[in-house]
């Protein structure tokens, strides 16, 4: 037999193995968790395992019940200290309708059965449920969800405040708490499965799988020592992929127009990931040139990027432009502060916010340095322009009614139209390279006021048409600031590299 062949056939036999075999040591590791269990009086064994290249998890449960005074159910866990974000998306793998069963996140004193937990629940009938128990052997409690059939689930501890954030997936949240439930510092947290019967097993199939460790403070931007994941979401099935995780924070990420690196920023430079290597280099921006922050943007020929530099003897900082592969810096704009975020098709202009009578605006300047234009002259923040591909209109947002809205313009800076319409605090709009989508950043209006992006929330990436739409949700995440502050989308239009956030240090 062909060698390559062999090796495939090998590898799926090993696969199939793993996704069969039911009598490995439950202290063994499963992806990101320590162990799984079966919890409470089961006499048959459950499952738990990882598939590495899906990076699903496939959770198959006995037992009947995670509520009442006991529990049943196989549990797939770790054990975690402090405050955690749990986020998920999942379903049961045979898509059956059936009573009782149930799958979700839970935090859980220990293993013993009647221990004291909480978790957020989706039941096979398509109910959810915030359930807890707050002593050992006590029946536990639940509130009924506001929604049915969520398939993207998430519980936050923050101290003894549990919070259930549950969506259909493109939706934004639905949120539940309980207060006052004191778990201790140190709990089990993870994936369960109960089934309808405790001899039939039941599988979940979970995916988008990650634990998030919150700043401990309220930072309004970005600290260089917070931990950092560069994901990629497929816009189609919003499925995501963690390829850089670094202890410091990493931002602003842009692709590359042959697709063969993704361009970030880090401790005031930038650095080129290679996603062939999964290496990362820095790029030469001179030696005279440091302090550069996370507003960078490439031409649409590829061949040229404008940046902003701290220059603090010219009001603020300035911009400036280098080859996309590094190179020796050229200084565009005369005075600061301004921040690029976009050029026109043609590669002549750079569109930039400027805030040079005490507002935000939008400006363009040649490319080659020049006279600035102002685009637009409201009061309080205009920012973020950025060109259709087609070179029609100008998006950019603006908090000029009250809330920060995506807008749409004329090259020319005339017909100003909002295109959101304003349930968000919306930032950065990025028009995809085949100009049918635009892609932006989204806060609440709990965690964000119309004048600020804070780096540390609970935010959306939210997709709709150029020419207008309901939006959609095609990422929940922890962040904001950085996230998404530059052009973002793949060369085919069909992926967003983003930027996510985790305390490493805590």
């Amino acid at each position: 037999m062909h060698k390559t062949k062999l090796n495939k056939l090998l590898c799926c036999t090993v696969l199939l193995f793993v996704f069969n075999n039911t009598g490995f040591s439950q202290q063994q590791p499963v992806g990101i968790f320590e162990g799984h269990a079966d919890i409470g009086a089961i006499t048959l064994t459950g499952t738990a395992m990882f598939n590495t290249p899906s990076q699903e998890y496939r959770v198959g449960g006995y037992g009947n019940t995670a509520c009442g005074n006991k529990d049943e159910f196989h549990f797939m866990w770790k054990l975690m200290k402090g405050d955690f974000i749990l986020y998920a998306r999942g379903r049961f793998e045979d898509k059956e309708v059936e009573q009782q069963g149930k799958f979700g996140w839970m935090v859980r004193q220990s293993l013993e059965g009647s221990s004291p937990q909480v978790s957020a629940v989706v039941k096979g009938e398509g109910l959810t449920s915030l359930e807890y128990r707050k002593n050992a052997n006590e029946t536990a409690s639940e509130i009924v969800g506001k929604l049915t059939h969520a398939d993207v689930i998430q519980l936050q501890r923050t101290g003894s405040i549990y919070t259930m954030r549950i969506a259909k997936f493109g939706e934004p949240f639905v949120t539940q708490q309980i207060t006052g439930l004191d778990l201790g510092d140190e709990v089990y947290v993870g994936l369960f499965v109960c089934s309808p019967d405790k001899d039939v097993m039941k599988n979940g199939l979970f995916w988008d799988v990650q634990i998030t460790i919150p700043v401990v403070e309220d930072l309004a931007f970005i600290r260089s020592d917070i931990g950092s994941n560069l994901e990629i979401v497929d816009i189609e099935t919003g499925n995501r992929n963690i390829i850089n995780t670094d202890s410091n924070s990493t931002n602003s990420p842009i692709w590359t127009r042959d697709g063969k690196a993704i361009i970030y920023s880090k401790h005031g430079s930038m650095y080129s990931f290679d996603l062939a290597t999964n290496t990362s280099k820095k790029l030469n921006t001179g030696d005279s040139i440091t302090r550069n922050i996370n507003d960078h943007v490439l031409s649409f020929d590829g061949k040229t990027i404008a940046f902003s530099n701290t220059q603090a003897d010219h009001g603020g900082a300035l911009i400036y432009t280098i080859p996309a592969t590094g190179g020796i810096p050229k200084k565009i704009s005369q005075r600061g502060p301004v921040y690029p975020h976009g050029w026109s098709p043609d590669g002549k202009s750079i569109l930039f916010s400027g805030a040079h009578n005490g507002d935000f605006d939008v400006y363009k300047i040649p490319s080659i340095g020049g006279k600035e234009i102002k685009l637009t002259n409201s009061k309080g923040i205009d920012d973020a322009p950025e060109s259709t591909p087609d070179g029609k209109y100008i998006f950019f947002n603006s908090n000029r009614t009250g809330t920060m809205l995506i807008w749409r313009m004329k090259p020319n800076g005339s017909n100003q139209k909002p295109v959101t319409t304003g349930e968000f605090h919306d930032w950065f709009p990025h028009i995809s390279p085949d100009g049918k989508w635009v892609v932006f950043l989204s806060y609440s209006k709990d965690d964000a006021s119309p004048n600020g992006k804070p780096s540390y929330k609970h935010v959306y990436l939210r997709l709709m048409p150029v020419a207008g739409g309901k939006p959609k949700v095609i990422a929940y995440l922890y962040g904001g600031q950085g996230s998404i502050n530059s052009p973002c989308w793949s060369p085919d239009s069909k992926k967003i590299a983003f930027t996510s956030y985790t305390d490493i240090a805590q």
